[in-house]
């Protein structure tokens, strides 16, 4: 039965800590699954038999349900209770999870991981309502600060456990690991939370709008990962998901902005501050969550790292984050958070750069000093922005515009993985291309390199193979460095749009600030 809002009390000692501890506990659990199967990519494409790029759907899948979803949240919500709505979130979390595991083809896997996003969306947002009911109003910033860790700390799990787990067991159990963690936290959450469940009332649903947005995301998205296979618009294929696209798009822009119920409330983007920060949020986001899906594919593919070894040099990303949020957090509203953005850009800007120098004799220490650098640019990052982004709005808004937000952002995330792929790739092809020009069979020092080569008992057939190799190791190396300059420069382009803002007024920051860290933390 449930519970009036007003008589909802927070809770006290043992009961508020475990209640902490598990709705943390299934928020590592969600933001893990956005991490963890990115140093797993290749391993699971070898084994499921598809290339190393299609691997990448399993990531893409994931994130564009779980951003088609985040926006029924509210919805759901008041139409099942914010207990009930989260328990079962958990747990078809973790039923899809272990569809995951089981699934014996890309195509299984890619709609399990496509399920496991749907079910996925309404975790984040409750955990951080549950959690803020848990604790008295003064506590509040006390609450949400513990709660970004928690997801700070998941992405730099991630990649260590990922790694792990595909050297010394196998990928499958990169998801079964959440089935015991996904019981226990329902478990535990709906015998502590189950007295203190919301009011609940039938609300239309805008179905139609709900349809348009599923079509069109879901069409652009297959077209990005179609792409590159496809030559592009030479396809039919290609030419067709575009158009379902753009016009699914112009349709969803026109009924949204005339439904009286929108799934997508888009006037919210008429308020300047709300749409500077959602573009900026979602374009920084896009751009840092491409590189770290190809850099672990670089380093497994032509560095010879394992895949325990990709997540040991790019999980400190995390580190600084880690350090510098909670002061982020706690100052936010005595600082000009545009000038904060700033600050951050230029540090994505400088570790993107030292990047851009990598070569194919780059010692790990070296790949490690830009990686650990970044953590300081994401915690000045997430909640600087979001706190523009909802700046102004007043509070009956806020669950919309929050939601419009991460929508964009995480949508924002998968079109990121799909570009930079398919630049990484293109690139590769052309300075693969122009390298090899130079090998002919005029060419000295090739020439003595295949007598070396022979010299040592190998065919010509495995000599030019292991020189092709090189030149492939070579061309790759080129093309990410190109990938992470382009995106520093992306970064610095951005810096002009966060001062179209404007600034934040105390009251304003002081309205949306626990609001926009936790949203921010989300991550």
């Amino acid at each position: 039965m449930a519970a009036p809002q007003a008589s909802i009390k927070p809770l006290t000692g043992g009961t508020l800590v475990l209640g902490t501890i598990v709705l943390s506990l299934a928020t590592f659990m969600n933001v893990l699954d956005t991490s963890i199967a990115n140093v797993s990519i290749p391993a699971i494409a070898g084994d499921l038999g598809v290339s190393p790029t299609q691997g990448t759907w399993v990531i893409t899948s994931f994130a564009v349900a779980n951003a088609i979803s985040v926006p029924l949240t509210g919805w759901l919500t008041q139409r099942f209770g914010q207990v009930r709505l989260f328990v079962s979130s958990i747990l078809l979390f973790t039923l899809a999870s272990a569809l995951c595991g089981m699934a014996s083809s890309i195509e299984m896997l890619i709609l399990f991981r496509i399920l496991q996003g749907v079910v996925a969306g309404p975790m984040i947002p409750l955990s951080q309502t549950l959690l803020l009911s848990s604790y008295p109003k003064a506590k509040a910033g006390m609450a949400l600060g513990m709660w970004a860790i928690t997801t700070l700390v998941a992405p730099v799990c991630g990649p260590l456990l990922g790694g792990w787990i595909t050297d010394n067991m196998s990928w499958p159990w990169i998801f079964y690991i959440n089935i015991p963690v996904g019981l226990l936290a329902a478990g535990i959450t709906w015998a502590i939370y189950r007295h203190r469940e919301t009011p609940t009332r039938r609300l239309p649903i805008d179905t139609i709008g709900l349809a348009l947005l599923v079509i069109w995301v879901g069409s652009m998205q297959v077209m990005l990962d179609l792409g590159k296979e496809l030559d592009w618009f030479a396809s039919s294929q290609i030419v067709m998901l575009a158009l379902v696209a753009v016009v699914g798009f112009i349709a969803f822009v026109i009924w949204e902005l005339t439904e009286e119920h929108p799934v997508v409330d888009l006037r919210l983007f008429a308020g300047r501050n709300f749409w500077v920060g959602t573009v900026a949020i979602s374009l920084g986001y896009g751009a840092f969550f491409g590189s770290i899906v190809v850099l672990p594919l670089w380093l497994q593919q032509w560095m010879g790292y394992t895949a325990t070894w990709a997540g040991m040099v790019t999980a400190p990303v995390g580190i600084l984050a880690i350090v510098a949020t909670p002061f982020v957090g706690a100052n936010i509203a005595r600082l000009d958070a545009r000038k904060v953005v700033t600050v951050s850009f230029l540090v994505f800007a400088l570790s993107m750069w030292m990047r851009s120098q990598f070569s194919t004799d780059t010692t790990p220490q070296t790949i490690l000093i830009p990686i650990v650098i970044q953590g300081l640019a994401l915690a000045t990052f997430f909640i600087p922005l979001v706190t523009i982004t909802l700046s102004g709005l007043p509070p009956e808004k806020l669950p919309a515009a929050s939601g419009l937000s991460n929508f964009v952002r995480i949508t924002a995330g998968a079109v990121g993985t799909s570009v930079s792929t398919t630049a990484w790739e293109h690139r590769a092809a052309l300075h693969h291309a122009q390298l090899t020009e130079h090998l002919s069979g005029s060419n000295q020092v090739l020439t003595e390199t295949l007598g070396q080569m022979s010299a040592k008992g190998l065919s010509d057939v495995q000599s030019l193979s292991l020189i092709d190799r090189l030149v492939s190791q070579q061309a790759f190396t080129m093309s990410i460095d190109d990938i992470f300059l382009a995106t520093a420069v992306l970064f610095i382009l951005m810096i002009p749009l966060v001062w179209l803002s404007h600034r934040i007024r105390r009251s304003d920051d002081e309205d949306g600030a626990d609001d926009g860290a936790a949203a921010s933390a989300a991550h």
